[in-house]
């Protein structure tokens, strides 16, 4: 009858991509805080954190109508606009992107975090959908209110090289760098853009080995560093990290880099096996 036990299990299991038992166990943490009749901020917490996982497994089943259903349900102002902007997202999802963009545009922003988080959905639903330069523009807006978020800066960076503007997305990111050493996310997205243009590699595997300085164990940066040794023709030492990294992380683009290694090896069946792993992580992808 312990609550909360029920509501960590089911976290966990949904980490482990056991989506039944996961919705098994928030219900049943759902029904006892209800029997239980907790009226206490950590049981609106707990709760809305209930509604977001259930919402999480219906998205992750395409079944948008349900998780629309869950996310409807969490009514405390402090998750309110979260709630609206997975709404959002939903919209976004089934096509409807003019609905999702109104929905966010529409909430209100009490402070200038709700702000924030307004503007990174909204130019996240604008990437999602292909549409780089108006999600550059808004973006860029943010910026200029706020010159030093380098979240914000490191997003734009992001669109530029979408949009297939390298110069730009390498000046930004050098910026940051320059400005927050510590930021290491700017020095792997670096070093891998340079090793998939195949250009200066010897500073893009330094980059990346720099942001492993600070991220040692990231299955994503050692699959860049994987990535960058395959560029440079270590072919065994490129296997050995994108094993690793798969291993760590089962991901849909690890997998592509692991099996173009593997191909490259004249290890075709093993490629193939992981790309067939790959699809059906991310069948999107």
């Amino acid at each position: 009858e312990f609550s909360d036990a029920w509501l960590i299990q089911g976290v966990i299991q949904i980490q482990n991509d056991d989506l039944n038992a996961a919705e098994k166990s928030l219900k049943e943490y759902l029904s006892l805080i209800q029997t239980e009749r907790k009226i206490n901020s950590d049981a609106d917490r707990g709760t809305t954190q209930a509604y977001l996982s259930l919402a999480q497994i219906a998205e992750q089943r395409k079944d948008y109508l349900n998780a629309d259903a869950w996310l409807s349900q969490i009514d405390n102002k402090e998750d309110i606009l979260s709630a609206q902007l997975r709404r959002a997202t939903l919209l976004s999802k089934q096509g409807n992107v003019e609905g999702a963009l109104k929905l966010i545009r529409d909430q209100p922003a009490g402070s200038e975090a709700d702000a924030r988080l307004k503007t990174t959905a909204e130019a996240q639903i604008l990437r999602d959908n292909k549409q780089y330069a108006v999600a550059y523009q808004v973006l860029k807006e943010a910026i200029d209110r706020n010159p030093l978020d380098w979240d914000l800066v490191y997003d734009l960076a992001m669109v530029a090289e979408k949009m297939g503007n390298t110069a730009e997305m390498e000046r930004l990111l050098r910026s940051i760098i320059s400005a927050k050493p510590d930021y290491y996310h700017a020095y792997n997205a670096l070093g891998y853009s340079l090793a998939e243009q195949g250009t200066h590699l010897p500073e893009a595997k330094q980059l990346i080995l720099k942001a492993l300085e600070y991220a040692k164990d990231d299955p994503f940066i050692m699959d860049s560093l994987g990535w960058v040794e395959f560029r440079i023709g270590n072919l065994e030492e490129a296997l050995r990290l994108l094993k690793a990294a798969f291993l760590s992380k089962p991901d849909a683009e690890i997998a592509a880099h692991l099996g173009e290694v593997l191909w490259t090896l004249g290890q075709h069946n093993n490629a193939t096996e992981i790309w067939k792993k790959g699809s059906l992580l991310n069948p999107d992808n």
